[in-house]
């Protein structure tokens, strides 16, 4: 025991072993929150308490194979299996699928990602014949999800006459007939969506009190990560859970709190001593991630911030070198640079493509950092584009996987019933939806009854669709006694896809088999896997649900071949480089434009450059652009206020390229332009802000900056201001 807590400073000794009661744990960027969450589990194992009783919730399945992992290590692989740790989807569908006969759903119920769900709404959209301009499947989404994430079912928003107002001065006064379609159809299928695991788990504990009774004597232990970024069904859920003990110990850091769009809540972590008045708060606040002057610049940032939680973030690290800020002519010229710097440092210093990262505030700000790195020949990988499984013939053979395991999932039998090729038209299955809406029984119970219901078909589509019921039906059979890898091999053989792929003899139709042969090897490989994992099968249902639950940065590179990463800053969260580019740091872009009408909007932009500027160990380097095109226009930029926000001592001086570079013009003249230098002309401001009725001080000629309308000059002055003489 005492090896691994050796291991640990003292303050991150203080909350390892910490036994009983509430805790915070406030910890900066760096600061080896993982380690503490790891070792305090370890730990209480250690002092007696059952595995089966300890939970631990995070936010990414890499987070908890990690924590695993390192458990393992020190008291043993039995133990470490046996303690219930995973995303807060997954340990909520593992409970949802335990109890849920009492919510009316089979165990074995379907988990429709973002596409499966935009489709089911797509589809709703079209049968009430609504105008798709108006009702866009994507905002109707973004709605359901919003209302579900705050616990808002189909009668709370239809008895709520300030929701139904909002839709109705939307102009979409059919949204809660949406909803209301979208969730019975669901049901029908015996689906759920990402929400739903959210928003079912609270109903479960709500409406059936020995359930979460159960579940209290269960888990006397509650531990969570990134607890900043929980929204308001995960804390209720949480806090719900841990009334009885109040064994909670929740980890995280307001200042990387950047996750308000996805329902987020700031509050959650700020408020965590009012929910739980004797609880104990540690601080961890040494840095062993960056250098001094990225952990100084970053503090000197986040101290603008208003709204946040009391710490001071410090390091032992060597002092490192200062924060280049490079001024380019446009986003062209800036994703070269980009390119020419990550080229250079590489051969200078012998490092690898996967110690430099490149993040951004938009992913369309990818396209030119794309462009440069490919024509220097450089290995990239773009996080936030279309995964894996995402791909379309990925999803095909998924959607047959699917529907042996649920043959109540509408979406996937409208996805596979025409694929391969085999007759069956569109006007086909909207007889067939039509019939079982009305009827109220699903599809696949419409096509294995198609011989014997009254519907308007021809014989030939009769067999056809019977033909297809009776496939499924032969895989099912199958799926009694055989693995996820034998059924996969087996479906994809038996439709014949590679050899009809093979026919079209496209660079396209090669990568789709590619493709498939992947998918193939991944279900092998997780039949492998689950050998070691206590209780388990491999079964198809089993591997559908580790699919359903993967996101991009779960998974590693398939080809071992070191990228350099590009990613959004949200993306990066809980990631580390050596050297971290941030781009586009301009004024409406970042900080966004939708970020200056409210001070709460704007500290999130600013937690979410802190973030940015974090991951990097060794080196940051801005860059920001004079021009930028935004809808095929050339727009001037200005600085981001960001910058001007770093103390100018953790800056490095005379870095900005104001060499004369040649640039050919499309007439093939050649223009000759001066990069100009960054010239801070702000005035320095004691207090940069207004409170309690108190004025600053300020004078004709002063440049100042609003936290709405940006940067400005004082050209007159109206009036003396109150108080003067």
């Amino acid at each position: 025991m005492e090896d691994y807590l050796s291991q640990l400073n003292e303050s991150q000794k203080l909350p390892t072993v910490h036994k009983n009661g509430p805790i915070m744990v406030i910890a900066g960027a760096g600061s080896g929150k993982t380690r503490v969450l790891t070792y305090r589990i370890a730990y209480l194992i250690e002092m007696g308490v059952d595995p089966f009783s300890i939970l631990a919730l995070t936010f990414t399945n890499k987070a908890a194979r990690e924590m695993k992992s390192r458990i393992s290590d020190i008291v043993g692989v039995s133990d470490s299996k046996s303690i219930w740790m995973g995303t807060f989807h997954s340990i909520f569908a593992r409970i949802l699928r335990l109890e849920s006969n009492y919510l009316g759903y089979t165990s074995n119920f379907t988990i429709y990602d973002t596409q499966d769900s935009d489709r089911l709404i797509s589809s709703i959209i079209k049968e009430l014949k609504l105008d798709k301009d108006l009702y866009k499947f994507k905002t109707i989404r973004n709605r359901i999800s919003s209302l579900k994430n705050n616990l808002i079912t189909v009668n709370a928003y239809l008895n709520n006459s300030e929701l139904v107002q909002y839709d109705n001065e939307s102009r979409r006064p059919l949204f809660g007939k949406i909803y209301q379609n979208y969730v019975e159809r669901c049901f029908k299928s015996s689906a759920m969506d990402f929400d739903d695991l959210l928003l079912k788990t609270n109903e479960l504990f709500n409406k059936f009190p020995e359930i979460l009774n159960k579940y209290q004597n269960r888990f006397k232990y509650i531990h969570v990560d990134e607890y900043q970024d929980t929204n308001h069904s995960q804390y209720l859920i949480v806090k719900a859970l841990a009334d009885k003990n109040e064994n909670l110990c929740v980890v995280g850091d307001d200042a990387q709190s950047i996750y308000s769009f996805r329902g987020a809540n700031i509050e959650n972590i700020l408020s965590f001593r009012k929910d739980y008045e004797n609880a104990s708060v540690y601080r961890l606040e040494q840095n062993y991630r960056s250098t001094k002057n990225i952990v100084n610049a970053a503090n000197s940032i986040i101290n603008k911030n208003l709204n946040k939680l009391d710490k001071k973030v410090w390091t032992n690290n060597e002092s490192g070198e200062k924060i280049h800020v490079n001024q380019l002519i446009n986003d062209s010229e800036e994703g070269r640079f980009v390119a020419s710097s990550i080229f250079e440092n590489k051969n200078n210093f012998q490092l690898n493509n996967d110690s430099f990262a490149v993040l951004y505030r938009t992913n369309a700000q990818s396209r030119s950092i794309e462009d440069a790195l490919r024509r220097k020949n450089i290995p990239y990988q773009v996080y936030g584009g279309l995964s894996f499984y995402q791909r379309k013939e990925i999803k095909d053979v998924l959607a047959y996987l699917r529907v042996i395991v649920n043959p109540s999932d509408e979406e996937s039998i409208k996805r596979i019933i025409n694929y391969p090729l085999r007759g069956i038209g569109q006007s086909t299955v909207e007889k067939l939806l039509i019939y079982s809406n009305e009827n109220q029984i699903t599809l696949f119970d419409t096509i294995k009854s198609i011989n014997t219901i009254p519907i308007n078909l021809n014989l030939g589509t009769k067999n056809k669709l019977h033909d297809f019921f009776v496939l499924i039906k032969n895989f099912q059979l199958l799926n009694e006694n055989k693995n996820a890898f034998d059924i996969a091999k087996e479906v994809v053989n038996r439709l014949n896809i590679v050899n009809i792929l093979k026919t079209d003899g496209s660079q396209e139709s090669i990568s789709r088999i590619e493709n498939i042969e992947e998918l193939i090897n991944g279900i092998k490989d997780f039949v492998e896997g689950q050998k070691e994992v206590v209780g388990s099968y491999a079964t198809l249902s089993e591997f559908l649900e580790d699919v359903a639950l993967a996101s991009d940065l779960d998974k590693k590179n398939i080809d071992n071949i070191k990228k350099v990463s590009l990613m959004t800053i949200h993306l990066s969260k809980g990631l580390e480089f050596n050297h971290v580019y941030i781009v586009g740091l301009e004024e409406d872009l970042f900080p966004s434009a939708m970020s200056l009408t409210n001070r709460a909007d704007l500290e999130e932009e600013r937690r979410l450059f802190y973030v940015g500027i974090t991951r990097a160990k060794k080196k940051v380097t801005i860059t920001h652009a004079i021009t930028r095109y935004r809808w095929g226009k050339l727009n001037e930029c200005e600085p981001s206020r960001f910058i001007n926000e770093i103390d100018k001592k953790y800056l490095k001086e005379g870095i900005l390229r104001n060499e004369i570079r040649e640039i050919k013009h499309s007439n093939s003249k050649i223009l000759r332009f001066r990069k100009p230098e960054i010239k801070n002309n702000f005035k320095p401001i004691k207090n940069n802000y207004i409170q309690n009725n108190q004025f600053i001080d300020i004078n004709k000629g002063d440049v100042i900056i609003h936290n709405r309308f940006g940067k400005g000059k004082i050209k007159q002055l109206l009036s003396p201001g109150p108080g003067s003489g």
